[in-house]
């Protein structure tokens, strides 16, 4: 049985940076460490949330999509889900959202997941095509993104929050993906306003790091000229 305090990630941000986005971790080893969580599929191949044990992949179309268990990631955050009661919250943006729920949190030097459920009068959220070798930066990436945008929809929000310190290892802050109740928007999140939303918290203890040992490109790379912070904060923020 998996330990609801364990926050297991495979791979770090810091690798995708450069473009080494070979998937290192099938779905369905993933899913032997949990049954949430989020990631991205190899080449960047969409954006990912795992909830209730099923994974969605929100493609470069908006589409949704069931995952199989042999598709790869470069790149995953996964925990078996135990969430605590929270907050309820109404009326957010999400700069407001993610200080509320930091400071609510006490939280602030380790890592946690808040999952909100809820209505949301504006989200806005990004997929990425998938890319194929050579594969493209995280910067160059992300400016061929797709934006989607809905003014009104239901749905959960899957929020990670990373100790700054960590920041490069995976978002330093909050780093969330939504999902629609009708499937009709998803993706990785870049604002939003909540009307009213019920929030749950699971506080981790423990970071498991998985390395993809195996790959060569990744344990042959040489990190120090890749502005690793300041790339991660013009893609994901």
């Amino acid at each position: 049985m998996n330990n609801k305090n364990i926050l297991y990630q495979h791979g770090t941000l810091a690798l995708l940076v450069p473009g080494l986005l070979e998937g290192t971790i099938t779905m369905g080893e993933l899913f032997s460490h949990g049954d949430t969580g989020i990631g991205t599929g190899q080449g960047l191949d969409g954006e990912l949330i795992m909830l209730d044990g099923v994974p969605y992949q929100i493609d470069s179309t908006g589409t949704v999509n069931l995952v199989k268990d042999d598709f790869t990631l470069p790149f995953a955050t996964t925990h078996s889900a135990s969430f605590n009661e929270f907050s309820d919250f109404n009326n957010l943006d999400m700069s407001s959202f993610e200080q509320t729920i930091i400071e609510k949190s006490n939280s602030q030097n380790t890592f946690f997941s808040v999952i909100t459920k809820g209505e949301f009068s504006k989200m806005k959220t990004r997929a990425v095509a998938k890319s194929n070798k050579p594969y493209p930066t995280l910067v160059q990436t992300a400016k061929e993104q797709s934006i989607f945008e809905s003014d009104r929809v239901s749905g959960t929000l899957l929020t990670y929050y990373s100790p700054e310190v960590f920041h490069g290892v995976a978002v330093g802050g909050c780093h969330s993906h939504f999902l629609a109740d009708d499937h009709s928007i998803g993706g990785h999140v870049l604002d939003f306003q909540l009307e009213h939303g019920k929030s749950e918290i699971q506080v981790f203890d423990t970071l498991e790091q998985h390395l993809p040992i195996n790959n060569s490109e990744y344990m042959n790379h040489n990190f120090d000229n890749d502005s690793i912070g300041s790339a991660i904060d013009e893609a994901e923020k």
